[in-house]
């Protein structure tokens, strides 16, 4: 006997609540990259063509993460029954993808630019960085409220912190430039920006590869969860329990319950489905839900290579 709780398949996603944060953020972006390459050509800057270049990619990876949520929101079909919701998933791959292709060409522009320094105009240099942290801190403001929701959120949040940092390195470097004439300022903020996108872009491909491996939700022990279900009156124990997710915010959960005989046999069938999706709606807020009832000794007829 099967039972379905929770929100349908095409529940609106993470991403998709959120879709009007990320259009702002993304046009913030946008204008802050055109800023920092046309400052950085002029100034001569390596450190703003590289936070240039790390915008692009934001920018990118943005509108990746606007066209999967419009994606995910097309509803399940016979052929796709999850519908498109996963492709949120791969977007935020390609962003990490992406974050670590931006990182190595900074890294080799910043060593070539170290071996050869070149003339810096720090002055317009300092105006633009400073334009740069403007914009990031209004983007971390908008993206906050999300971030904790959806992966592809929470990418586009730590590429605008990382973009902040950067954005103060370059500060920090043209000052040094302009009291010092120490060029190699320069490069060696790039190298920072590489620091802070590397171990960014390894977090969010690590939570990527979690997902398409459905491994266990971070924060959901499966062992308290087996032991909430077997609590419940009428059921014997619990197997084939597994908890993955689907996409950013949509966690689901699949179990072969066995049930009591004396409670089978006086229909409570209903009873014990409702205060299954009760109890792990309520403590472990997982959004769907499907329950395989079983009577005692049925086990021994189902392979047994699952938990």
């Amino acid at each position: 006997m099967g039972h379905d709780h929770g929100h349908a398949h095409g529940t609106l996603t993470a991403t998709g609540r959120h879709r009007k944060r990320l259009v702002i953020v993304m046009v913030i972006t946008l204008s802050v990259f055109v800023a920092e390459v046309v400052g950085g050509l002029l100034s001569g800057s390596l450190a703003l063509l590289a936070d240039a270049g790390h915008m692009l990619t934001d920018s990118a990876g943005l509108v990746i993460a606007l066209v999967a949520s419009v994606l995910a929101a097309r509803p399940a079909t016979s052929a796709r029954t999850y519908g498109l919701q996963r492709t949120e998933v791969l977007a935020a791959l390609v962003n990490g993808v992406l974050l670590v292709a931006i990182a190595g060409w900074v890294l080799v522009q910043a060593v070539q630019r170290w071996s050869d320094p070149t003339e810096v105009s720090s002055g317009l240099m300092l105006a633009v960085a400073g334009v740069g942290i403007v914009a990031n801190v209004v983007g971390l403001l908008l993206l906050r409220g999300g971030k904790d929701e959806s992966l592809n959120l929470r990418g586009a949040y730590l590429e605008v912190l990382g973009d902040l940092v950067g954005s103060v390195a370059v500060v920090v470097a043209a000052v040094v430039i302009m009291t010092t004439g120490w060029t190699r300022a320069d490069p060696l903020a790039s190298v920072l920006v590489v620091c802070l996108i590397l171990p960014r872009a390894w977090s969010l491909i690590r939570d990527v590869v979690d997902v398409l491996l459905e491994a266990t939700p971070r924060g959901v022990d499966l062992g308290t969860v087996r032991t909430h279900i077997e609590e419940t009156p009428g059921v014997v124990e619990v197997h084939d329990l597994h908890v993955w997710t689907i996409t950013s915010g949509l966690p689901v959960l699949s179990a072969h319950v066995v049930v009591d005989r004396d409670h089978l046999a006086a229909g409570r069938s209903g009873e014990i489905l409702d205060s299954l999706g009760h109890c792990l709606g309520e403590h472990f807020d997982v959004a769907h839900c499907t329950f395989q009832l079983e009577p005692e000794g049925h086990r021994a007829h189902e392979p047994a290579h699952h938990a």
